[in-house]
């Protein structure tokens, strides 16, 4: 089977989110400040895209 020349490569997804775009945070309440769940958060490594950003930019 022959390749092609001008494939791309897979993109390689986040290591911090592992190509989700979102990150748990958990919820702490009281002044114990005991956890009562997790919320979902914007993944700033990759803003969110899942993809791994390149190192130059």
């Amino acid at each position: 089977m022959a390749t092609r020349k001008n494939a791309k490569p897979k993109p390689v997804p986040c290591p911090v989110c592992e190509g989700s775009g979102d990150v748990p945070r958990t919820v702490r309440v009281g002044r114990k400040r005991r956890a009562v769940g997790e919320q979902s958060g914007f993944c700033l490594n990759c803003l969110g895209t899942g993809v791994a950003p390149a190192d130059g930019e």
